[in-house]
């Protein structure tokens, strides 16, 4: 009951008219990054960043939140008309929704994965809204020991899973590390990693870290992939009588329900998130079909998009669990997110819920509301998000160059940060261009001095004992779990490496029947052309045989 009055308490506020506006400007924002391949919502959240200061915490948080739904939605437009996903969670849409596409179901795609996140994305949020206060009331009993271990946790096996190798995210997390120690010890007032530069006493903003490798980073590592030329879009069929038919109803609900129960635990654990709950989601509807549905998988079955695209909303709710009621995140987006939070001076984690009960009930309503106004923006207005494609991408990613100058700039309002800026960016760069995964460096340089802030409390209440870190119950737990998350994380691996091997098999040989069919079909048109040729070169000569016979004198 507590619970519902606080969610009513946080309703008011949102819908207040300038918040609602917020929500409305998060979403829309976030829709149209999702569309847009190559710029997600980890790289538009660090480049607002330092342009939301001169908001209050409720309206830049909501912001934020409003990005990273709407991001989620987006992607799969692109998926679905391009085969192009705008975002790696969208990848699994691709396989089935643009086989709708080319069918001429392209709205009907659509259709299914919109209302398909909005009702993962609304479950989700009633899952978030009970938990959320349960989780941190119990976390408020952990020691400093006890976050350490959590930290710990999530270094490992975020730096251990997220990439192409573990030794690249050990690396990356390592930099990451090294980045976030640079300053004073406050401490000891030693000077750490500053190389004599006075300028780097405070440490690196977690604002130019974050807009450093995410947005200037990302957006030099992307355009430098990037082809010119014409795209080419599939063109859906308007009307809402279009959407979806009886049949696709009764086909898609299931796997709503299914995506939503898939996503939202995975997208809780460490370096789970979308892109494994929708790999997940896909082989679980592509095995449970039966009958002439399985045969459509590979082909256009609606259910490979209702699915994956549910688990993909659904663990975007699940990544906030850990993040409100512990202040671990678990995506690069949450990352960013969490350094949102701490510039304005709060602290996600256990005591979130009782400090700031405003703040986050506030956050909760505008997911809601979110949800619903995303439904509005995905439905109707597809055609509008495809437009955005035709946006030339020099200029597109020079404006990205610009936001963040001048988000660096509006940090600190010094020349030095442009530098620092420029730097970050740089090894952003050449970090992806050599297949080091990002967000374990971006983790690493924001939970680094937390964790070493934790360790020093729990030596100073251990006496300086080592074996005061491993004491206490739940830290005992938490190490252990270690093994199980890395275990659990390359199971999950494994399924998604083996079904893309068996997709993009299978999708070799349907084309290779396919271009069999074709060239069967022109040799038997060839062959049917020379037979009439011959037969036309055959008809007179056969006639004029028979009539330079001699008649028949009997």
């Amino acid at each position: 009951m507590e619970t519902l009055e606080l969610l009513l308490q946080g309703f008011t506020t949102a819908l207040q008219p300038e918040y609602l506006l917020y929500a409305f400007i998060g979403v829309l924002l976030g829709t149209a990054v999702g569309v847009l391949p190559g710029i997600g919502p980890a790289m538009t959240v660090a480049l607002l960043l330092p342009l939301t200061y001169s908001l209050d915490v409720t309206a830049a948080i909501i912001v934020f939140a409003g990005i990273y739904y709407g991001g989620m939605y987006g992607g799969s437009t692109t998926s679905i008309l391009l085969n192009t996903p705008g975002e790696s969670a969208s990848i699994v849409t691709a396989l089935e929704g643009n086989k709708m596409a080319r069918m001429g179901r392209g709205a009907s795609a659509l259709a299914t994965a919109a209302i398909g996140s909005f009702v993962a994305g609304t479950i989700a949020t009633v899952l978030l809204t009970l938990l959320g206060p349960i989780v941190a009331r119990w976390a408020v009993q952990l020691g400093p020991a006890d976050y350490f271990a959590l930290m710990i946790v999530a270094f490992l096996t975020v730096g251990a899973l997220l990439g192409s190798s573990a030794w690249r995210g050990i690396a990356s997390l390592a930099i990451g590390l090294f980045i976030g120690l640079i300053g004073t010890d406050l401490l000891t007032g030693q000077a750490r990693f500053t190389f004599g530069s006075a300028q780097l006493g405070d440490g690196i903003d977690v604002v130019l870290v974050a807009v450093g490798l995410f947005a200037l980073g990302e957006a030099l590592y992307v355009a430098s992939r990037l082809r010119g030329g014409q795209i080419p879009l599939i063109p859906i069929t308007k009307g809402w009588r279009n959407w979806m038919r009886k049949s696709d109803w009764a086909r898609s609900w299931k796997p709503w329900l299914r995506g939503t129960a898939i996503g939202f635990p995975i997208g809780t654990i460490p370096a789970g998130g979308a892109d494994v709950a929708t790999f997940l989601s896909y082989a679980t509807e592509r095995k449970l079909a039966k009958g002439e549905n399985k045969k459509q998988f590979g082909n256009g079955a609606i259910e490979g998009v209702a699915g994956p695209e549910s688990a993909n909303n659904a663990a975007a709710a699940g990544v906030l669990v850990p993040l409100l009621t512990l202040g671990i995140p678990t995506t690069a987006t949450a990352a960013i997110i969490l350094s949102a939070f701490q510039t304005y001076g709060i602290q996600p984690g256990p005591r979130l819920f009782e400090d700031q009960p405003v703040l986050v009930w506030a956050l909760i309503a505008s997911l809601y509301i979110g949800n619903t106004i995303l439904v509005v923006l995905n439905l109707p207005l597809v055609g509008m998000w495809v437009k955005l494609l035709q946006i030339p991408r020099p200029y597109l990613y020079a404006g990205i160059l610009v936001f963040a100058g001048l988000g660096a700039f509006a940090a600190n309002f010094t020349v030095f940060d442009i530098g620092v800026l420029f730097v970050l960016g740089v090894i952003g760069f050449f970090l992806r261009r050599l297949g080091f995964p990002i967000a374990p460096l971006v983790i690493g340089a924001i939970l680094g001095p937390m964790a070493e802030a934790q360790l020093r409390k729990a030596m100073q209440l251990g006496n300086s004992d080592p074996m005061y870190l491993v004491e206490s119950p739940f830290s005992i737990f938490a190490y252990g779990s270690i093994a199980v998350f890395i275990g659990l994380s390359i199971w999950l691996g494994a399924r998604r490496k083996k079904y893309e091997a068996r997709l993009a098999a299978e999708t070799a040989a349907s084309e290779t029947s396919a271009m069999a069919a074709v060239d069967a079909e022109i040799l038997e048109h060839e062959e049917h052309a020379e037979h009439a040729e011959a037969s036309e070169r055959g008809a007179p000569s056969e006639a004029g045989d028979r009539s330079d016979s001699p008649p028949d004198t009997r």
